[in-house]
């Protein structure tokens, strides 16, 4: 990527010492995540690997506060998101992170255009249809915007799911797998545009993939191994 990254301000993401254990029917515990530390720079590109069982996706699901650490901390732009209950937590969620997953994750009885405009109604968006329109014609779907998610193809779906993830804006854009659903020619398209729309909005994106390709197009890699870090490094040939 040739868009600098800003590091002289507040990291958008920092995590500190962060655990996961979860109790075994036998009376042990099972430790998923042991001191885990990162921090993220504003427009940085970072891709979560390792192996099925590293820890990978429940990493990304203490990101996002939606589950709660053993220990350690993740902060937001400098807010200690664990230090929140749950409810200011989903606020926080709802105006900073946006989500693009595996399974795509659009609710089937909306059309392409209202799943996008679902979370800028949440947030009281008085543009909603407009910026949700302007948002599918970005992604190429301005022709399907009435289309439901069951007469899209997957890459089309993952496509709304983009739209409706950049609409609002976030800090931090998170994403699970996703290519993971789509053949190898779609898979790189959308490779491709979430990496366009990145740099057109200077969101942050940490994501989760088995990829080699998705992830060496990021600024960084960190590697999970059994449940801690064991490499953080940058990619070869990413400014």
């Amino acid at each position: 990527m040739d868009r600098p990254i800003q590091t002289n301000s507040v990291p958008v993401v920092e995590v500190s010492g962060l655990a996961k254990r979860v109790p075994l029917a036998d009376g042990g515990t099972l430790d998923i995540l042991q001191d885990i530390g990162f921090a993220v720079g504003e427009g940085e590109t970072l891709a979560i690997v390792g192996a099925s069982g590293s820890g990978k996706s429940t990493l990304l699901g203490l990101l996002a506060g939606l589950d709660v650490p053993t220990a350690g901390t993740v902060r937001l732009r400098g807010r200690d998101i664990f230090a929140l209950n749950e409810d200011e937590r989903a606020r926080v969620r709802g105006e900073t992170i946006g989500f693009v997953f595996q399974s795509f994750q659009l609710l089937p009885a909306l059309n392409a255009l209202e799943n996008v405009m679902m979370p800028l109604e949440l947030a009281a968006r008085s543009d909603a249809r407009t910026s949700a329109a302007r948002w599918l014609e970005r992604v190429g779907l301005g022709a399907r915007l009435h289309h439901y998610p069951k007469h899209l193809s997957g890459g089309e779906q993952q496509r709304v799911a983009l739209a409706r993830a950049f609409a609002m804006q976030p800090a931090l854009l998170l994403a699970d797998e996703p290519t993971g659903n789509l053949d190898a020619v779609t898979g790189k398209q959308i490779i491709d545009l979430i990496f366009e729309l990145n740099r057109e909005t200077g969101t942050t994106l940490m994501l989760v993939t088995h990829d080699d390709q998705l992830a060496g197009a990021c600024h960084r890699q960190v590697r999970l191994k059994l449940g801690r870090i064991v490499e953080d490094s940058a990619s070869v040939g990413v400014a």
